[in-house]
């Protein structure tokens, strides 16, 4: 990792700092999730960096993958997970935190259990850089059900590349024998507490999508809404929301004619597999030099 790498990193975690404390003042409860969306993005460009994805904005058994569309009549209720990527020259600070949008916050306890466990791994982690992935996991997993929660064994924290969000490595949320050790890069730990069973399913689409095979399309229409897509994003993925605010009504039919041409896929909403009630907690860091520097706190 370069200078200009690291500075990168530094200033997309600088941002998601910032981004974190706006986001805390600025969700309440039945406040419509598209002007949340839209007021975070804005708020993250204000700071000087780009989105690396769509916001994720997921309500109570929805773990991760949620974007509202912009005729979306959803608000903001209930157990709110906010998932943010923040990039600078394309080196991205991943982090999440959930909101406990109840009245009485019935769920103070579930989301301190994906906080504590996220803060354990990262001590451990600062502790002993060379710590294998196996003990982070067993860490998590440890940490969540001392609280009486269930970890979220088949999502994942993950290694951060140039312009990519998943580079390769995963970070498990529970003990999974994995003995390898991180090498230096950076990286995202993300526990996710469950009241359920500890297990997601993929639902319907999220209205998120990603470019899988870059190439033209047929219509005039779709031709231009990739080439937006590819100029703005590359593989980065995007929203059918801010492709809707750009180009109107041709923006779902262009979505699903770029789909059905293998050119873009749909990220689909992961839901826990009994409806149980999920928390989420993420923050990045960077490993150079045998050292640990956490970005996004």
């Amino acid at each position: 990792m370069d200078k200009k790498e690291l500075e990168s990193y530094k200033k997309a975690g600088e941002i998601a700092v910032k981004v974190r404390k706006f986001i805390k003042q600025l969700v309440k409860p039945e406040m419509p999730l598209v002007e949340i969306a839209q007021k975070i993005e804005k708020e993250i460009e204000r700071l000087g960096g780009k989105c690396a994805f769509p916001v994720n904005l997921s309500i109570d058994d929805i773990a991760a993958h949620n974007h509202p569309a912009l005729e979306s009549d959803e608000v903001a209720s209930g157990v709110l997970k906010v998932d943010i990527g923040i990039h600078v020259n394309g080196f991205i600070a991943d982090t999440a935190l959930t909101l406990d949008l109840t009245p009485d916050n019935r769920y103070k306890e579930l989301i301190n259990a994906s906080e504590e466990a996220l803060e354990s791994a990262l001590k451990l982690i600062k502790k002993n850089p060379d710590i294998s992935l196996n003990d982070i996991g067993s860490e998590i997993k440890k940490t969540i059900e001392k609280k009486g929660f269930s970890p979220i064994v088949n999502l994942s924290g993950h290694s951060l590349g140039e312009y990519q969000i998943h580079a390769g490595v995963t970070i498990p949320n529970y003990a999974n024998g994995n003995q390898n050790k991180l090498e230096e890069g950076a990286y995202a730990i993300e526990p996710f507490a469950t009241t359920g069973e500890g297990r997601i399913y993929e639902g319907d689409s999220g209205n998120v999508y990603t470019v899988i095979k870059p190439k033209n399309p047929r219509s005039p229409k779709a031709k231009e809404i990739f080439d937006y897509i590819w100029k703005t994003h590359k593989t980065l993925p995007f929203s059918l929301r801010e492709i809707q605010e750009k180009f109107g009504n041709f923006a779902r039919l262009s979505l699903k004619e770029l789909e059905n041409s293998g050119i873009i896929r749909s990220y689909s909403k992961l839901i826990d597999k009994t409806h149980g009630i999920v928390s989420q907690a993420e923050h990045t860091f960077i490993k150079k030099e045998g050292k640990i520097i956490i970005l996004s706190k």
